[in-house]
């Protein structure tokens, strides 16, 4: 899409119009820095109001409302207009108000007319002058935790009633920091002592991860546009979403079924620490299984992986018993610990949705269950931090594969010294939320 303006404030307003209406915000994100020419600033304060104004809308949604006579009737976009303002007032200390008021009101003015210039005017010194609601003021808690933090009730409700007042609250409060740069070293090129030592020696301030033995943070440099990526030598991943793969007991020569493959973080990350082996991609979409060769191939593991345009629940239509030394289960789910990195999740999801991918999830481990060999393993996986999608689904499994039992999940990290299971929460390492589960075939 060809864009008319490259003024940051404008062009978030009409992003958000567009994630509004179900478009993924990264790839809209992406999308238009890419087919504009704005500078580095620009498009830092782009992207910070596009994420923020996500991350924080039942809270401005909250605050906005008593200043619309009748919100329905008001354009989706100068209610996106607004929310960028009111983010920009609330959570941007070194942009000056005249400056934000200036900004949205010739918005207003170029996206409408006069008369939207106007209502726009007004609105906004209307808030300057009584102040917005304050969110204190909310009687009922899981009301004020769901505006105060803006996630749906139901979630907040399911987090208390499985983790208790005190965990459901930092969880929350995590869920709107900034995510870190996480990158993971390609082990097949370079170790990450090394890859340390040239990432400082080329100018970017980077530290090894405390969640996982392959992740480097980097707290300052924008990674992927740099040589260390082109070249393979790393590759965008979090910390937690290395840990299935690291906990992982790999031989050079062994087969392994990454049953849910796209987009092949996990899959090269298989690849990178086998020979003569290989690991077999699965995937329902034909394109994101182009995506996962295209980072085989620039990470040079290609040769060792091999993708099947498959449903992982129907496995047997194309694989033998007992063929695979491990199999990789990084189910499909509703990737509530992705909040940080993919906000709009929050307002996506039901908790229908989590019934349905549990009974998803059970049904793909007990598609796979008989490929793996008698004494390998199933590495069980999800981004999410409900136990209707990690607990539950394994001790459903168990009970009706009885030659399965879970094992002690090892990370070189010790993360869960007084648990078989992994589970990470968004609070603990700031990082994403992950749930590990490791199940050896006994019979």
């Amino acid at each position: 899409m060809k864009y008319t303006t490259n003024n940051p404030r404008q062009l978030a307003v009409m992003t958000l119009v567009r994630t509004s209406s179900g478009s993924y915000s990264n790839l809209q994100i992406n999308a238009v820095i890419q087919s504009t020419s704005m500078g580095a600033a620009d498009k830092a304060l782009f992207t910070n109001i596009v994420y923020g104004v996500i991350q924080h809308r039942l809270t401005l949604e909250y605050q906005l409302r008593p200043f619309l006579r009748d919100p329905e009737k008001t354009e989706n976009w100068v209610k996106e207009l607004l929310y960028t303002a009111m983010y920009q007032l609330e959570y941007l200390d070194r942009v000056p108000k005249r400056a934000i008021f200036d900004e949205t009101i010739k918005i207003a003015k170029v996206m409408g007319h006069d008369g939207t210039r106007r209502f726009v005017t007004g609105i906004l010194h209307q808030m300057d002058r009584k102040g917005t609601p304050k969110l204190a003021d909310i009687q009922d808690e899981k009301t004020r935790l769901s505006v105060e933090y803006s996630v749906p009730t139901w979630l907040v409700d399911m987090l208390q009633q499985q983790l208790g007042d005190k965990k459901t609250t930092s969880i929350l409060a995590s869920l709107n920091k900034a995510p870190k740069q996480s990158v993971r070293t390609n082990t097949a090129k370079i170790s990450r002592d090394h890859l340390l030592e040239d990432l400082a020696k080329n100018g970017f301030d980077a530290e090894p991860s405390e969640v996982s033995s392959e992740g480097i943070i980097i707290n300052d440099g924008q990674i992927v546009h740099s040589d260390f990526f082109e070249d393979g030598l790393l590759t965008i991943q979090d910390e937690s979403a290395m840990l299935p793969v690291e906990s992982m007991t790999i031989n050079e020569a062994d087969t392994i079924l990454d049953a849910c493959s796209a987009p092949g973080g996990k899959t090269t990350q298989i690849a990178s620490r086998l020979d003569d082996g290989k690991v077999f991609a699965l995937d329902i979409h034909k394109n994101k299984l182009k995506t996962v060769m295209r980072n085989a191939t620039r990470l040079g593991v290609y040769k060792n992986v091999e993708t099947f345009e498959l449903d992982a629940r129907k496995v047997d239509s194309k694989f033998e018993d007992g063929m695979f030394d491990a199999v990789l289960v990084d189910a499909p789910c509703s990737g509530l610990g992705l909040l940080r990195r993919k906000p709009e999740i929050r307002y996506d999801k039901t908790v229908a949705d989590i019934d349905r991918l549990s009974n998803i999830q059970l049904q793909i481990l007990n598609a796979v269950s008989t490929k793996v060999k008698t004494g390998g393993t199933i590495t069980y996986s999800t981004c999410t931090i409900v136990k209707q999608e990690n607990q539950d689904v394994i001790e459903k499994f168990i009970a009706a594969n009885p030659n399965f039992e879970v094992t002690k999940t090892k990370t070189e990290r010790n993360l869960n010294p007084d648990s078989d299971m992994v589970q990470i929460y968004p609070d603990d390492y700031d990082s994403d939320g992950f749930f590990v589960c490791s199940l050896i075939r006994k019979s």
